[in-house]
Protein backbone atom coordinates (compact mmCIF):
# COMPACT_ATOMS: atom_id res chain seq x y z
CA UNK A 1 0.00 0.00 0.00
CA UNK A 2 1.47 3.10 -0.94
CA UNK A 3 2.49 5.85 2.11
CA UNK A 4 -0.02 8.90 2.60
CA UNK A 5 1.38 11.72 0.06
CA UNK A 6 2.78 14.67 2.07
CA UNK A 7 -0.15 17.36 2.74
CA UNK A 8 -2.46 14.55 2.78
CA UNK A 9 -5.95 15.91 4.46
CA UNK A 10 -6.62 14.25 7.53
CA UNK A 11 -8.76 11.31 7.27
CA UNK A 12 -8.81 11.12 3.50
CA UNK A 13 -5.98 9.31 1.96
CA UNK A 14 -5.57 9.75 -1.92
CA UNK A 15 -4.53 6.59 -3.71
CA UNK A 16 -1.98 8.56 -5.72
CA UNK A 17 -0.91 5.52 -7.82
CA UNK A 18 -4.19 4.56 -9.04
CA UNK A 19 -3.58 5.84 -12.69
CA UNK A 20 -0.27 4.00 -12.91
CA UNK A 21 -1.88 0.93 -11.89
CA UNK A 22 -5.27 0.87 -13.90
CA UNK A 23 -4.83 3.68 -16.17
CA UNK A 24 -7.70 5.76 -14.37
CA UNK A 25 -6.84 8.41 -11.61
CA UNK A 26 -8.43 9.13 -8.30
CA UNK A 27 -12.04 10.07 -8.03
CA UNK A 28 -13.72 12.29 -5.48
CA UNK A 29 -17.83 11.26 -4.16
CA UNK A 30 -18.80 14.31 -2.59
CA UNK A 31 -22.11 12.88 -1.55
CA UNK A 32 -22.17 12.44 2.30
CA UNK A 33 -18.80 14.34 2.76
CA UNK A 34 -18.87 17.70 4.87
CA UNK A 35 -18.76 21.27 3.59
CA UNK A 36 -15.36 21.37 5.23
CA UNK A 37 -13.63 17.97 4.01
CA UNK A 38 -15.26 19.50 0.53
CA UNK A 39 -13.98 23.44 1.29
CA UNK A 40 -10.52 21.54 1.48
CA UNK A 41 -10.49 19.28 -1.42
CA UNK A 42 -11.64 21.82 -3.62
CA UNK A 43 -8.84 24.12 -2.20
CA UNK A 44 -6.51 22.04 -2.89
CA UNK A 45 -7.16 20.78 -6.24
CA UNK A 46 -8.03 24.18 -8.52
CA UNK A 47 -6.93 25.06 -12.21
CA UNK A 48 -3.29 25.00 -11.93
CA UNK A 49 -2.82 22.66 -9.16
CA UNK A 50 -1.02 19.83 -11.45
CA UNK A 51 -3.24 17.17 -10.50
CA UNK A 52 -6.08 16.41 -12.42
CA UNK A 53 -9.18 15.43 -9.90
CA UNK A 54 -12.52 14.56 -11.04
CA UNK A 55 -15.57 15.52 -8.12
CA UNK A 56 -18.95 13.75 -8.93
CA UNK A 57 -22.03 14.26 -7.34
CA UNK A 58 -21.34 18.15 -6.44
CA UNK A 59 -24.52 19.62 -5.54
CA UNK A 60 -25.17 23.24 -7.17
CA UNK A 61 -26.32 24.61 -3.63
CA UNK A 62 -22.81 22.87 -2.05
CA UNK A 63 -20.55 24.05 -4.83
CA UNK A 64 -22.79 28.10 -4.94
CA UNK A 65 -21.70 27.73 -1.16
CA UNK A 66 -18.40 27.70 -1.33
CA UNK A 67 -15.98 30.97 -1.52
CA UNK A 68 -15.92 32.75 -4.55
CA UNK A 69 -12.25 32.25 -5.36
CA UNK A 70 -12.24 28.46 -4.56
CA UNK A 71 -15.42 28.27 -6.85
CA UNK A 72 -13.35 30.26 -10.04
CA UNK A 73 -11.05 27.48 -9.73
CA UNK A 74 -13.14 24.90 -11.19
CA UNK A 75 -15.13 23.59 -14.25
CA UNK A 76 -18.68 22.91 -12.81
CA UNK A 77 -21.39 21.36 -14.38
CA UNK A 78 -24.82 21.47 -12.21
CA UNK A 79 -26.28 18.84 -14.50
CA UNK A 80 -23.93 16.10 -13.98
CA UNK A 81 -22.81 17.36 -10.64
CA UNK A 82 -19.20 17.33 -11.65
CA UNK A 83 -16.22 19.34 -11.38
CA UNK A 84 -12.68 19.55 -11.98
CA UNK A 85 -9.66 22.06 -12.37
CA UNK A 86 -6.81 20.31 -14.81
CA UNK A 87 -7.89 17.55 -17.06
CA UNK A 88 -5.80 14.52 -18.08
CA UNK A 89 -4.23 15.07 -21.43
CA UNK A 90 -6.09 15.10 -24.47
CA UNK A 91 -6.27 11.32 -26.22
CA UNK A 92 -6.48 10.65 -30.05
CA UNK A 93 -7.64 7.96 -31.66
CA UNK A 94 -10.16 5.58 -30.08
CA UNK A 95 -13.83 7.24 -28.82
CA UNK A 96 -16.98 6.69 -26.68
CA UNK A 97 -20.38 7.39 -27.67
CA UNK A 98 -22.88 8.26 -24.58
CA UNK A 99 -26.27 7.39 -25.54
CA UNK A 100 -29.17 8.70 -23.55
CA UNK A 101 -32.97 7.59 -23.87
CA UNK A 102 -34.43 10.77 -22.69
CA UNK A 103 -33.55 13.99 -21.28
CA UNK A 104 -34.99 13.33 -17.78
CA UNK A 105 -31.78 11.00 -18.46
CA UNK A 106 -29.67 14.00 -18.67
CA UNK A 107 -27.85 13.80 -14.80
CA UNK A 108 -26.11 10.52 -15.28
CA UNK A 109 -25.87 10.86 -19.42
CA UNK A 110 -24.04 14.42 -18.92
CA UNK A 111 -21.80 12.78 -15.64
CA UNK A 112 -20.98 10.02 -18.39
CA UNK A 113 -19.93 12.23 -20.96
CA UNK A 114 -18.35 14.70 -18.51
CA UNK A 115 -15.86 11.95 -16.82
CA UNK A 116 -14.89 11.46 -20.52
CA UNK A 117 -14.13 14.83 -21.12
CA UNK A 118 -11.80 14.62 -17.93
CA UNK A 119 -10.04 11.91 -18.57
CA UNK A 120 -9.48 13.49 -21.74
CA UNK A 121 -11.39 10.79 -24.17
CA UNK A 122 -12.97 11.95 -27.29
CA UNK A 123 -16.83 11.48 -27.63
CA UNK A 124 -19.86 12.63 -28.24
CA UNK A 125 -23.57 12.70 -26.58
CA UNK A 126 -26.43 11.58 -27.81
CA UNK A 127 -29.30 12.54 -26.33
CA UNK A 128 -33.16 11.48 -27.14
CA UNK A 129 -32.74 8.36 -28.78
CA UNK A 130 -35.28 6.64 -26.74
CA UNK A 131 -36.97 3.39 -28.25
CA UNK A 132 -40.45 4.44 -28.02
CA UNK A 133 -39.26 7.00 -30.67
CA UNK A 134 -36.80 4.06 -32.66
CA UNK A 135 -36.31 5.93 -35.36
CA UNK A 136 -34.59 8.25 -33.18
CA UNK A 137 -32.12 6.24 -32.39
CA UNK A 138 -31.74 4.57 -35.99
CA UNK A 139 -30.86 7.24 -37.62
CA UNK A 140 -28.14 8.36 -35.57
CA UNK A 141 -26.83 4.72 -35.50
CA UNK A 142 -23.89 5.73 -38.46
CA UNK A 143 -22.92 8.11 -36.23
CA UNK A 144 -22.66 6.04 -32.79
CA UNK A 145 -21.15 3.13 -34.93
CA UNK A 146 -17.82 5.62 -36.00
CA UNK A 147 -17.16 5.69 -32.13
CA UNK A 148 -14.97 2.46 -29.89
CA UNK A 149 -17.63 1.97 -27.64
CA UNK A 150 -20.94 2.91 -26.22
CA UNK A 151 -22.37 3.70 -23.01
CA UNK A 152 -26.27 3.18 -23.04
CA UNK A 153 -27.93 5.54 -20.40
CA UNK A 154 -32.12 4.70 -19.72
CA UNK A 155 -34.34 4.37 -17.22
CA UNK A 156 -37.65 3.03 -17.05
CA UNK A 157 -37.44 -0.47 -18.53
CA UNK A 158 -34.19 0.39 -19.97
CA UNK A 159 -35.17 -1.27 -23.03
CA UNK A 160 -32.41 1.23 -24.99
CA UNK A 161 -29.55 -1.24 -24.20
CA UNK A 162 -30.52 -4.80 -25.67
CA UNK A 163 -31.49 -2.63 -28.98
CA UNK A 164 -28.05 -1.45 -29.16
CA UNK A 165 -26.79 -4.28 -27.91
CA UNK A 166 -28.27 -6.20 -31.63
CA UNK A 167 -27.64 -3.02 -33.48
CA UNK A 168 -23.98 -2.17 -33.02
CA UNK A 169 -20.86 -4.41 -33.17
CA UNK A 170 -19.00 -1.79 -30.52
CA UNK A 171 -18.65 -2.83 -26.54
CA UNK A 172 -21.90 -1.67 -24.70
CA UNK A 173 -21.58 -0.42 -21.29
CA UNK A 174 -25.21 0.33 -19.98
CA UNK A 175 -26.16 2.23 -17.10
CA UNK A 176 -29.78 2.18 -15.67
CA UNK A 177 -31.56 5.14 -14.28
CA UNK A 178 -33.64 5.95 -11.65
CA UNK A 179 -36.27 7.48 -14.00
CA UNK A 180 -39.42 6.39 -14.19
CA UNK A 181 -42.93 5.68 -12.63
CA UNK A 182 -43.82 3.30 -9.71
CA UNK A 183 -42.81 -0.35 -10.80
CA UNK A 184 -39.82 1.17 -12.29
CA UNK A 185 -38.57 1.40 -8.64
CA UNK A 186 -36.03 3.90 -9.23
CA UNK A 187 -33.96 2.40 -11.40
CA UNK A 188 -34.77 -1.51 -10.14
CA UNK A 189 -36.76 -2.15 -13.28
CA UNK A 190 -34.27 -1.11 -15.49
CA UNK A 191 -31.03 -2.48 -13.79
CA UNK A 192 -33.21 -6.01 -14.15
CA UNK A 193 -34.16 -5.40 -18.05
CA UNK A 194 -30.48 -4.63 -18.45
CA UNK A 195 -29.21 -7.59 -16.74
CA UNK A 196 -31.67 -9.75 -18.73
CA UNK A 197 -31.17 -8.26 -22.12
CA UNK A 198 -31.26 -10.80 -24.95
CA UNK A 199 -28.36 -9.43 -26.69
CA UNK A 200 -24.90 -10.90 -25.94
CA UNK A 201 -22.24 -8.99 -24.28
CA UNK A 202 -23.95 -5.94 -22.94
CA UNK A 203 -22.02 -5.12 -19.48
CA UNK A 204 -24.25 -3.45 -16.88
CA UNK A 205 -22.93 -0.85 -14.68
CA UNK A 206 -25.27 -0.06 -11.24
CA UNK A 207 -27.92 2.58 -11.31
CA UNK A 208 -26.96 5.98 -12.03
CA UNK A 209 -23.62 5.47 -12.20
CA UNK A 210 -22.36 7.36 -15.64
CA UNK A 211 -18.96 7.75 -13.39
CA UNK A 212 -18.67 3.48 -13.95
CA UNK A 213 -20.03 3.69 -17.25
CA UNK A 214 -17.66 6.21 -18.27
CA UNK A 215 -15.12 4.44 -16.49
CA UNK A 216 -15.61 0.92 -18.11
CA UNK A 217 -15.48 2.62 -21.44
CA UNK A 218 -12.19 4.43 -20.44
CA UNK A 219 -10.58 1.35 -20.24
CA UNK A 220 -11.70 -0.43 -23.57
CA UNK A 221 -10.53 2.71 -25.15
CA UNK A 222 -6.76 2.67 -22.95
CA UNK A 223 -6.15 -1.01 -24.39
CA UNK A 224 -7.32 0.20 -28.07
Amino acid sequence: MDAPKAGSLPGILFDHARRARIGLPEAVFCEGKTREALLALLRRFPRGSGEAILFTRLAPDIFAAMPEDVRSGYDYDPVSRTAFGDRMPERAGASVAVVSAGAADAPVAREAARTLLYLGIPHTLFEDCGVAGLWRLTERLPEINAHSAVIAVAGLEGALASVLGGLTPLPVFAVPTSVGYGVARDGAAALTGMLASCAPGVAVLNIDNGYGGACAAARVVNLA
